[in-house]
């Protein structure tokens, strides 16, 4: 399982994350995507742990917290959908 958490700060950092999920337990991977464009963070993370008991205890105390002055918005993460649809050469039904 992934976690995703949302209303990150822009100045989080890997190390940030990994340190706040450290306290549930042993942190697999951390992912902080950044625009493409500016190189900025996007405001978001999706985080892995070893053990989903782990990630629940962790999705449990941190969804609403606050943290770097911000409310966490930390769940399950989806999976990703292809939102990329365009009229380009694709046959469309009406």
């Amino acid at each position: 399982m992934t976690i995703y958490v949302g209303n990150l700060s822009y100045s989080a950092t890997e190390a940030d994350l990994t340190a706040v999920f450290a306290d549930y337990g042993e942190v697999k991977r951390v992912v902080l995507p950044t625009d493409r464009e500016t190189g900025r963070m996007r405001g978001f993370a999706f985080v892995e742990m070893n053990e989903d008991a782990q990630e629940d205890a962790a999705i449990t105390e941190l969804d609403g917290a606050e943290w770097m002055g911000r409310q966490l918005r930390v769940n399950k993460a989806k999976p990703r959908e292809d939102n990329r649809r365009g009229s380009w050469g694709k046959k469309q039904d009406f």
